[in-house]
């Protein structure tokens, strides 16, 4: 653990103990840097679409360590490399819990289907991945890519930005709207997941509408791990892991929406202490070492 005077003494040679947080500033780059590859990959070849759609999954990771790097905060820089690499961190038991949680909303959502007339056989595997144009391993590796460099963005400095100007609850909102309205381009670029949607206008609505709930799940496993971007990252992987490959239909994915709003609501109210206090508003960083 740290020791509480070197972490004053940090703060001190900082020169900003209160840093302030600029979070319009960095979802409008975070947007711009992912779009200005993302947009082109609509209007060209679908493997060269693929390239640049990898390299605008980057800007969020790139974007927020900047931000930390020029910061002139010694604590937010030491705060950014304990998230990422503090594994005593990670409450290993919430991450198991938060995976088989998971786990559980798939089951039922399948289940809730079937009183619609989806299949049985979406309990098995799908042969491939949703998305094309780069191989079964290139879309695994695109999968786990996203998984990691996308926390490493959004828990690395965004969540926090927001997070610091209000309680964990109202950012849960802000964040998973903004984060589900930055998948927008994908809906336009041939062979990603998000594309194959646009066989249903319902489709595409639940998918964004789909980003909020899990805004807060998400958010939940972060806070619950004393911020730990590694326990964000297994999770990421193991959701879209499932999402990929366990073979839901579209409509079982729009009943899954359900249960996973239902499931945000229930761990909201659980845990009213961990959403709705405000005793980190405008001191973060200070009163995470408290």
């Amino acid at each position: 653990m740290m020791n509480k005077e070197k972490i004053n003494k940090d703060m001190e040679n900082s020169g900003k103990t209160g840093y302030k947080y600029r979070p319009v500033l960095f979802f409008a780059l975070a947007y711009l840097f992912t779009w200005i590859f993302w947009i082109p990959a609509i209007f060209v070849s679908e493997n060269l679409g693929a390239v640049l759609m990898l390299i605008g999954l980057l800007a969020p990771a790139v974007v927020s360590t900047v931000f930390v790097l020029v910061s002139g905060s010694d604590l937010l820089k030491k705060d950014l490399k304990i998230k990422l690499i503090g594994l005593y961190k990670v409450k290993w038991k919430n991450v198991i819990i938060a995976v088989i949680q998971f786990a559980g909303i798939v089951v039922v959502s399948i289940l809730l289907s079937l009183a619609f007339g989806q299949p049985i056989s979406q309990f098995s595997f799908t042969d491939d991945f949703s998305f094309t144009g780069v191989g079964i391993a290139g879309a695994l590796i695109t999968i786990t890519i996203a998984s990691i460099m996308e926390e490493v963005g959004w828990k690395g400095y965004c969540e926090d930005s927001i997070g610091a100007y209000m309680n964990w609850f109202r950012e849960s909102m802000i964040f998973g709207v903004l984060w589900s309205m930055w998948h927008l381009p994908l809906i336009f670029i041939k062979g990603t997941y998000q594309a194959g949607l646009m066989v249903n206008p319902l489709y595409v609505v639940n998918f964004f509408i789909s980003g909020i709930p899990m805004g807060f799940l998400i958010t939940w496993v972060y806070l619950a791990s004393d911020r730990s971007i590694l326990a964000c990252m297994i999770y990421h992987l193991f959701v879209n892991f499932m999402q990929e490959k366990i073979a839901m239909t579209p409509e079982t994915k729009c009943v899954e929406t359900i249960v996973v709003i239902v499931v945000a609501a229930v761990i909201v109210m659980m845990n009213k202490d961990m959403f709705f206090e405000t005793r980190h508003v405008g001191k973060l960083l200070e009163t995470r070492y408290e």
